[in-house]
């Protein structure tokens, strides 16, 4: 019979037998097992340990066949085993008990955990060769041994085993010995006993040096900016939390799109990140001790291309900057609208390197219906401890609500941002600023005036939220003062702010959100520079009202009032990552004291779009003493 009527006929039988409700030549598939763990003592870490390990397992014996469960059920109770020696419990004992489950084919896995006596370290041997076991350097032992984690009677856990030998070789490495690695890392494990003796040596090598400084990849930007950041004198210690100060220091300037800081060791530059200075080791075992690594962390692989030389007499490296240059000239521009200012456009033009002076400069324009305004300015780099100086040229116009004014200034600016110490996710951010002005000032219906001024400005900044651009957790507070004086007749003023919002998560995707401002001008002067006074209402303060149409009433114009105060509460509900909708309460006024405040109330409902050109929001809010509803929306897409 030809082969392919032989198999069209064995098709057809199958068909057959298919019909009548029979399965040919198929495997049994099981459903995956039901466990049940009892963990006899076990603490909540280590029955988390175990539930995880026989959980990777029991997800595997799902559309399975028989045999391949039975297969299964070894390697989870080689799991559970596993996960117990991890935790110290050597000497444990773990049953699994299989019974009949339900009618599709499952199993009831009864696992029962006998942990027995937790092993502890019993003794530990920790030797330093190389130019570290030289008598110069026994303060430094002497704070490694003490500073080292896993000490006799402590339980011996895998995890504070890697973790121990990983801190103690970071912490040589690190400093001054670069090529430091270990000689031998041991441990012991009697299970009966419930001991582990634990065997350590680590040989620094010799000392390093820092030699002479090699840069690579500049091309338009100066050395003397690499000279900026990287400062030291030939001769000085080795130390890896320098060169990582340095590489950051870099990064966070314009000029470069990448830069790294290593030491010249001869091996090949992608080996050479920051973070390299630890090394790998050799890890041996005895009895059932879990397998690890000797040299885990970020060097751990690097190290072992590193040409380490023989002796232990000091050894000088060049320190090693390549950089990647950011592009010369940088454009873009921005189309927007909202309710408060209409249609606006933006540009901006930045180059980096002018006249071969390591500064970059920044000029652009922008106009809506009510503002326009165009600057130059002129940046410094930033030094060591992140602040970053600016001087500029600025001609500001506005016309909101009957008071037009004119700006035409120049100003110096510093701003520097830090984290707080540690992981810790919150962030500082601190503003000083000072501005010679000459301001025209025209109100509607009554008159209009002319100031020269010089103010000056300071201005701190706590963030502590899960994500800055689109906060679920946390919290901001700011504070800022301002003073200044008029410059044709000496008349001082005077400013202090403080603003604060909070965030709830509320579920998986909703968010509760507080916040509030209050302000407060002194001024002995009626031609007070409109931008040291309040106005409030719009989209951003106060919905239902429109754009800066609370506070003095003047002629036919709302001027700035000496006293601030807004406060709101909105609830976000989001339907999906992209779409959402929002209930609020606004609250506020802008008055001559707070005595007088006249609370303008306004209250709504929102709608919020993430969309890939940016975040779209539409409220429809009802102003309470304008007795009026209003639609108020902002929209931006960057080009």
């Amino acid at each position: 019979m030809p082969v392919g009527e032989f198999e069209r006929t064995i098709l057809q039988v199958r068909r057959a037998l298919l019909g009548l409700g029979l399965a040919v030549c198929a495997p049994a598939l099981a459903a995956p097992p039901e466990v049940i763990i009892d963990p006899g003592g076990a603490p909540p870490k280590v029955l988390q340990a175990i539930t995880d390990a026989v959980g990777a397992i029991t997800r595997l014996t799902e559309d399975q066949d028989v045999r391949e469960v039975s297969r299964l059920r070894r390697r989870a109770w080689e799991a559970a085993q596993a996960a117990l020696r991890t935790q110290g419990y050597f000497d444990a004992t773990v049953t699994l008990d299989v019974s009949p489950g339900a009618a599709n084919g499952g199993e009831f896995w009864d696992i029962t955990i006998d942990t027995g006596e937790r092993a502890r370290v019993r003794q530990l041997g920790l030797r330093f060769d190389g130019a570290l076991a030289g008598e110069a350097y026994a303060g430094r032992r002497q704070s490694l041994r003490d500073s080292w984690l896993l000490k006799p009677g402590m339980p011996f856990i895998n995890d504070d085993w890697s973790r121990a030998k990983t801190e103690l070789l970071d912490a040589v490495s690190r400093q001054e010995f670069y090529y430091a690695r270990y000689a031998q890392t041991r441990a012991a494990v009697e299970p009966e006993a419930a001991k582990a003796d634990l065997d350590v040596a680590l040989d620094s090598g010799p000392p390093v040096r820092l030699g002479e400084l090699q840069i690579i990849g500049l091309k338009r930007v100066p050395e003397s900016l690499i000279r900026r950041y990287v400062r030291y004198e030939p001769g000085e210690p080795y130390d890896q939390t320098r060169l990582e100060d340095w590489q950051q220091a870099l990064q966070s300037t314009t000029f470069f799109r990448g830069a790294f800081v290593t030491l010249a060791d001869g091996t090949a530059p992608a080996a050479d990140t920051p973070g390299d200075a630890d090394a790998a080791g050799t890890e041996a075992k005895t009895g059932t001790e879990p397998e690890t690594a000797a040299g885990t962390g970020a060097g751990a692989g690097a190290a072992a291309t590193r040409v380490r030389p023989a002796g232990d007499d000091p050894v000088t490296l060049p320190v090693r900057v390549q950089v990647t240059e950011g592009p010369a000239r940088y454009a873009s521009g921005s189309l927007g609208v909202d309710s408060d200012h209409g249609v606006r456009v933006e540009g901006l033009y930045r180059q980096n390197v002018v006249y071969g002076l390591p500064v970059w400069i920044e000029t652009g324009a922008g106009v809506d219906t009510k503002r326009q305004r165009a600057f130059f300015d002129v940046h410094l780099p930033p030094d060591m401890d992140g602040r970053e100086d600016s001087f500029g040229l600025l001609y500001d116009h506005s016309d909101v609500e009957g008071l037009e004014t004119s700006r035409t200034g120049l100003g110096w600016k510093r701003s520097q941002t830090r984290k707080a110490a540690g992981d810790s996710r919150v962030e500082y951010e601190v503003r000083w600023g000072a501005l010679v002005a000459y301001d025209k000032t025209r109100i509607s219906g009554d008159s209009r005036y002319e100031v020269p001024s010089w103010a000056a400005t300071w201005q701190w900044l706590r963030r502590d939220v899960d994500s800055k651009y689109n906060p679920r957790e946390g919290n901001l507070v700011e504070f800022g003062l301002g003073l200044g004086t008029t410059l044709d007749d000496g008349k001082a003023f005077y400013r202090s702010s403080l603003r604060a919002q909070r965030w709830w998560p509320v579920g998986e995707r909703d968010v509760l959100t507080v916040r509030g401002e209050i302000g407060k001008v002194w001024s002995r002067t009626d031609r007070l520079p409109q931008d040291f006074s309040w106005r409030t209402g719009g989209s951003r303060s106060i919905r239902g009202y429109r754009y800066q149409s609370i506070g003095l009433e003047r002629g036919d114009a709302i001027m700035g009032a000496p006293v601030l105060g807004v406060a709101s509460v909105e609830y976000t509900h989001y339907f999906t990552d992209i779409l959402g909708a929002s209930l609020f309460v606004d609250a506020g006024d802008a008055a001559e004291s707070f005595g007088q405040f006249d609370w303008h109330l306004g209250y709504g409902a929102g709608l919020a779009v993430r969309t890939p050109a940016g975040p779209f929001f539409v409220d429809l809010a009802w102003a309470q003493k304008d007795r009026r509803l209003r639609l108020q929306f902002s929209l931006g897409i960057a080009f």
